[in-house]
């Protein structure tokens, strides 16, 4: 089958080489000139494991194509798939301007039946509005589909060759069967197709990561509780985690969620909600509680070093707002990064894969670290921010022996109480008692 990707950003770049993969021929279409390049010469332009190999293979073998060109892009596609950002507004409502203005493009360049899908996060109507632009353009038979990706950053390959399932919303059997005939090699273990009505499907994609946004948020409100009543959340996770109502995922308390998805699909649901006259409560909380748990660390830091910490210095351990890739998008270290630098402190940071992200945003305002242990080189205590593999079984003899003062600030609650007490380290977590 042909394909077109509209948009090489993380969703739009796995979607299209793991279609790839699959043995469609796929034409990315992006306006950055630069990235396009870059793609075309066999240049990754984000970190995702596995993500580097099939692109490279597939490029190589001719199905995987780039152009700036929609026009060239879609000629002779079956299936155009909009991988667009939807940025929030000042309201926390969806910008759908990207959306739309491809969408009128199409219309002005559609010369035969195509399946247009909905691939980006989008409120509920968005579908209704693309049909409705594109057909004031154009009088060739189209259909428009949605799509919602489910897709976890750093294992978004496995997530897409391997679905827990496939939602779409259509409401043409001819679209259906296409969309049935280009998913069905992914569920072949029998892993569902959901097909439904196209605000169903829509609302899915918010009302998912609303849900795991709540549950974050949820355990992060016990682990506070947890401190003030002397438990240990470690033990209330796994107590409710092993109800299979409640599941153990997204039980993990820490310094608050980030990235691309959760941040704005809360907030654009909580919009989308106020829009129709409804005050969604719970979504509210969550918000409010995330946006705490940031910088939650800082009041600890604060209360260990007397209230000062004008010229101390900081370690930082990780900065992508989770580990396996370079995504910092609302990334809880950098508001934990300003607080300290607000604070008069200064700071040199490690990550394995963040550092040139962070660089762009903050420039020289801290120290790069070339690896974790150069990190901690006269530093009065470290924070750790993102939960990287490398960061969990360190050598803590050279911990000691680097920082001024043997603290650590854990927002990942990476270790053990016992082992901390053994390793002689100022250990101070989230939801237990500190040691």
């Amino acid at each position: 089958m042909k394909i077109t990707i509209v948009g090489t950003g993380y969703v739009g770049l796995v979607t299209g080489t793991c279609f790839a993969e699959s043995g469609n021929y796929v034409t990315c279409v992006d306006v950055d000139q630069e990235k396009v390049n870059k793609l075309k010469n066999g240049i990754i332009t984000i970190f995702e494991p596995g993500l580097e190999k099939l692109f490279l293979r597939n490029l190589r073998d001719g199905r995987l194509h780039f152009t700036q060109s929609l026009e060239e892009g879609i000629d002779d596609s079956d299936v155009v798939f909009l991988a667009l950002p939807t940025p929030p507004g000042a309201n926390g409502e969806a910008d759908l301007s990207y959306v739309l203005q491809v969408a009128e493009q199409l219309g002005k360049l559609l010369k035969k039946y195509t399946v247009i899908v909905a691939k980006s996060t989008v409120p509920v109507g968005t579908c209704a509005k693309v049909k409705e632009t594109i057909a004031r353009h154009t009088q060739v038979a189209f259909d428009v589909v949605s799509n919602p990706e489910f897709l976890r950053e750093g294992v978004a390959v496995e997530d897409f060759m391997k679905p827990d399932r496939v939602v779409i919303g259509t409401d043409s059997e001819r679209a259906r069967k296409i969309m049935y005939e280009l998913y069905a090699p992914f569920v072949r273990q029998g892993n569902p197709i959901l097909f439904m009505d196209i605000p169903s499907a829509e609302l899915t994609k918010y009302a998912a990561n609303a849900f795991l946004a709540m549950k974050i948020s949820f355990m992060n409100e016990i682990a506070i509780l947890c401190e003030r009543l002397g438990a240990n959340v470690d033990m209330v996770r796994r107590g409710i985690g092993s109800d299979s109502r409640i599941g153990k995922r997204f039980l993990f308390p820490g310094i608050g969620y980030g990235g691309s998805c959760f941040p704005k699909d809360v907030q654009a649901l909580v919009q989308s909600a106020r829009c129709v006259g409804y005050d969604f409560k719970i979504l509210q909380a969550v918000m409010e509680v995330n946006e705490r748990q940031k910088t939650y660390l800082i009041p600890s830091i604060l209360k260990y070093f007397h209230g000062d910490i004008h010229g101390k210095r900081f370690a930082v351990w990780g900065l992508a707002f989770k580990p396996n890739t370079d995504d910092i998008r609302e990334a809880p270290s950098l508001y934990i990064i300003r607080e300290l630098l607000a604070h008069g402190a200064t700071v040199r940071a490690f990550d394995p894969e963040a550092m040139h992200n962070v660089r762009k945003q903050l420039g020289d305002q801290i120290e790069y670290a070339n690896d974790q242990y150069h990190c901690l080189e006269g530093a009065d205590a470290l924070i750790i921010a993102t939960e990287w593999n490398e960061f969990r079984t360190p050598d803590f003899d050279r911990i000691r022996s680097l920082l001024k003062q043997k603290v650590i600030f854990d927002g990942r609650n990476l270790f053990e109480l016992e082992k901390m007490q053994e390793e002689g380290l100022h250990y101070i977590s989230i939801g237990r008692k500190p040691v």
